[in-house]
């Protein structure tokens, strides 16, 4: 009996004493000091964003222990679209907050306090206005469209984001660009391999321009332009074999054909018509180019904003069946070919050379005659061997790269059985470019070297011009980099996505990116400044929308896929269609053609391929339709279109 009692009462003094002194017994050795409130440095106003609050000691060490719920002032969580008051207990002494809100501007206090403890502990938080993280992308647009300087209107952009991080600090800002965001691009290995891979294939393309081999390349397929069809057709393949650089393509292939086409009275409008559109529809789709390390790194920019597996090189692999406008017009300018029927101000133009033998139209300006001994040299012997090898070798050393790397990768995570996919998924993709790009340069050089076509001093200058002839595209590629950073510090996919929730379905995200780049190139006259202020931006902007509207992962990659492609093949098709454009003039230049008769003649072409890609290809594949599907039925329209409202420039008949 006594021991039962004695029980009873020790029970209830342990009760009693627990009751008493449970706020204390959560950490029995430590107090707590204060709590530590990890801020971002600033918010958008009404934008969700994460936060952390730690409960600490004197000494400033977290205390594991502590599980208690505290107010929080200054700030609210955004629950099913409003906001509410903060009511979380501790977990192992922290407190993360996802979906954070403010919701006032300015410097504002964030404020936890725990009245059990007697504590109140305080950090400054300052929020700006949401519309402010669009207004540097913005502001680089629109001085890329009054100015056409793109560099400029880069650096203007990355200044005034700049100007928003760091307090409204206008001069302070001009440095940040420097120290902060360009110095910060460049720190990135991914991004150094890019520069090196870039610089490397245009160091290859000077050596092959200089040595004869594109040359060479271009006579075995003229070989066989007989004819008007044969002309034209010799044409539009050999965009095709110069597919590593757009301004070569467009400089060699306009120069080399236009002796050739002037014989077998094809119109300088046609001629230009198939210049410009093989060069940068090729260039930018195909896996190896002047290009590509530009947009890879555009497309990583853009990527490392969301949480995707895939490398950005992958991403572009994956997105290649989405560049509908590219595909659709290399094919829609064959069929114009073999069938040799034209419309609208084209067959005008074809029948006026034709049966009039009048190359050009009467009163025409013929854009200067352009034979560019920076780009080929007409000295050298043409020999085509020594253009494809040195490619070739990029290609086999690029493929064997992408297999090495995958398989080392998946080897050491344990994986025995694996598919290509997965192979080129796990490829350390930056390392085989650079590996491929150094192998052609060399092998270019050797071969140029021991035929004695150049000495070994006069082909590394040339290897150097061609690196030289990147420096922009690097500069311009730095700078993208450094507005991405911007954008993403600004949270402005973050602002869009808020504002674009309610009303946009991600599904319409890759035809308005369509649209939106061809407009942006179309007004400033560029491809790859278009691509450099949109990819940081639609990228997370789709993705995120995606997982707010409950896709499959499958259905998110397709939506990823189409707005990549769509911001390249967008930018290609407003490039296409600007006076402004640089391909476009050269393509006028190389042709020696009228420059607005080219771009009037092709403007109708590039239009009907615009909306074939966008109706057959980009709306529908973001509902689920193959892009192979797309493609067969968008290539089969475009045919239609050919065959049935085209006319045979032989036909004397209605225009």
């Amino acid at each position: 009996m006594i021991d039962r009692i004695t029980c009873a009462v020790i029970i209830s003094a342990i009760l009693v004493m627990y009751s008493f002194a449970g706020p204390f017994l959560d950490d029995p050795e430590t107090e707590i000091d204060s709590f530590r409130i990890h801020t971002p440095s600033f918010v958008l106003r009404g934008i969700d964003f994460n936060l952390e609050i730690t409960a600490v000691d004197s000494a400033g060490d977290i205390i594991s222990g502590y599980s208690g719920s505290p107010v929080i002032i200054g700030i609210k969580q955004r629950v099913d679209g409003e906001y509410a008051q903060i009511e979380m207990p501790f977990t192992s002494g922290r407190l993360s907050i996802e979906n954070a809100v403010v919701e006032h501007t300015g410097i504002l206090s964030v404020e936890v306090v725990d009245t059990d403890w007697s504590i109140r502990s305080s950090q400054e938080l300052r929020s700006i206005p949401g519309i402010l993280s669009i207004l540097p992308p913005l502001l680089a647009i629109g001085l890329a469209i009054i100015l056409r300087q793109v560099i400029i209107s880069l650096f203007a952009g990355i200044w005034l984001g700049a100007v928003f991080i760091y307090n409204y600090d206008i001069l302070g800002g001009i440095y940040r660009v420097l120290d902060h965001f360009v110095v910060n691009a460049l720190s990135t290995p991914s991004h150094i391999m890019i520069i090196i891979f870039t610089m490397m294939f245009g160091g290859l393309v000077g050596i092959i321009s200089r040595n004869g081999g594109t040359i060479g390349i271009a006579n075995v397929i003229t070989r066989y332009a007989k004819t008007a069809r044969g002309g034209q057709f010799s044409t539009w393949l050999l965009s095709f074999m110069i597919f590593f650089d757009d301004y070569a393509n467009v400089l060699i292939r306009g120069n080399l054909m236009r002796p050739i086409t002037d014989k077998l009275k094809i119109s300088r409008e046609k001629l230009s018509y198939l210049v410009d559109t093989g060069a940068a529809a090729v260039a930018s789709t195909f896996f190896i180019s002047t290009w590509i390390g530009y947009q890879v790194g555009l497309i990583e920019r853009g990527i490392v904003q969301i949480p995707w597996a895939e490398d950005a090189y992958s991403v572009f692999l994956h997105s290649i069946p989405y560049f509908f406008y590219s595909i659709i017009s290399l094919f829609f300018a064959l069929f114009i070919t073999l069938t040799g029927r034209d419309f609208g101000p084209m067959l005008s133009a074809e029948r006026r050379s034709r049966f009039e033998g009048k190359l050009i139209r009467d009163g025409a300006e013929i854009s200067k005659d352009l034979t560019d001994s920076d780009v080929l040299d007409m000295d050298k012997p043409a020999r085509w061997y020594n253009g494809i090898i040195p490619v070739i070798t990029v290609l086999v050393v690029a493929c064997f790269g992408l297999y090495y790397t995958g398989v080392k990768n998946l080897q050491e995570a344990g994986e025995t059985s694996y598919k290509i996919g997965d192979i080129i998924g796990n490829s350390d993709s930056y390392a085989a470019l650079i590996w491929a790009s150094f192998s052609g340069c060399l092998v270019g050089i050797i071969m140029t070297v021991s035929q004695r076509i150049m000495k070994l001093k006069e082909a590394v200058d040339a290897w150097f011009h061609g690196l030289k002839s990147m420096l922009l595209a690097v500069v311009i590629l730095i700078l993208a980099w450094s507005i991405g950073m911007v954008t993403e510090e600004l949270n402005t996919a973050d602002y869009l996505v808020q504002v674009l929730r309610e009303v946009l379905d991600p599904r319409w995200i890759p035809v308005l990116t369509f649209i939106i780049a061809a407009l942006v190139a179309f007004a400033t006259g560029t491809s790859w400044g278009t691509m450099a202020i949109l990819m940081p931006i639609v990228i997370p902007l789709g993705y995120t929308l995606g997982v707010d509207a409950g896709l499959e992962v499958a259905q998110k990659a397709t939506i990823l896929y189409g707005t990549v492609s769509s911001v390249l093949a967008g930018a290609v098709f407003g490039d296409h269609c600007s006076p402004i454009s640089d391909t476009t003039i050269l393509s006028s230049m190389a042709s020696a053609c009228d420059h607005i008769d080219h771009v009037r003649t092709q403007l109708p072409y590039a239009l009907v391929v615009a909306f074939i890609g966008m109706l057959i290809g980009d709306i529908p594949t973001a509902y689920g339709v193959s892009p192979w599907i797309s493609l067969f039925f968008g290539i089969t329209v475009a045919f239609g279109i050919v065959y049935f409202f085209g006319r045979k420039v032989e036909n004397r008949g209605a225009l």
